[in-house]
């Protein structure tokens, strides 16, 4: 498997090629173009019960698996916001993934949505985590561009929810309020993650909740009676 990522960080688009008979797990509306060699198949993940988990932290129900089927063939992927898309190898590594930022990933990363640390976030009013765990091709996207940074060890940094897209799975973390609740009220600050090192974490530099904070006022609104 190869994938190309295009015209980042805006309007990114994955072009990913198969080898003959090679798979792919796709988050269903991601699939922009393909060859007319790659063949879908839709179908819960992982059975019935993992599925139902899935929907829990608002992901799809049902997953797509494409396959190029005979010979090689080219499969273009795109997230629903506008951003950025990046592309993680994993081997024999865990990330935590935050709930729409995943896109796709090879048959060797295994998704999970009932991962024991996942109540914590529960707690943080919409704020969910998948755990992407094994070897291979994780691709992700961001709304807006997607900055790495490194923790070291014994480090913290803090990280607002709405900018956090991963992070290594091994990291201390803590879901917490910034600030008091003027802070949250008037500050237009909410939750946000401590992070300890050492570990990876991508952030994007735009927020959806930010974004629709700012929008939903200025939105016409229907004449009441």
């Amino acid at each position: 498997m190869n994938v190309e990522v295009l015209y980042r960080p805006s309007y990114s688009i994955a072009h990913v090629t198969l080898d003959p008979d090679e798979e792919i797990r796709v988050e269903p509306g991601a699939m922009v173009a393909m060859s007319p060699s790659i063949q879908l198949q839709t179908r819960a993940q992982g059975g019935l019960f993992k599925s139902f988990k899935r929907m829990f932290v608002g992901e799809s129900f049902f997953m797509n698996t494409y396959q190029a089927t005979g010979r090689s063939g080219d499969l273009w992927l795109a997230p629903p916001l506008p951003g950025d898309i990046h592309v993680l190898e994993l081997s024999d590594e865990t990330f935590l993934v935050q709930s729409g930022a995943y896109v796709a990933s090879d048959m060797g990363v295994e998704i999970d949505a009932g991962w024991g640390g996942a109540k914590t976030f529960f707690a943080g009013e919409g704020f969910l985590m998948l755990k992407a765990s094994g070897s291979g091709t994780l691709i992700l996207s961001s709304y807006g561009a997607i900055h790495p940074l490194e923790v070291g060890a014994g480090d913290t940094y803090v990280v607002d929810t709405g900018h956090l897209v991963a992070f290594s799975a091994d990291m201390g973390f803590n879901v917490r309020r910034v600030g008091g609740w003027k802070s949250t009220l008037f500050g237009g600050e909410g939750l946000v993650v401590d992070l300890t090192g050492p570990g990876r974490v991508w952030m994007q530099t735009r927020s959806e909740n930010a974004f629709l904070s700012w929008l939903i006022p200025k939105l016409p609104r229907p004449d009441s009676d």
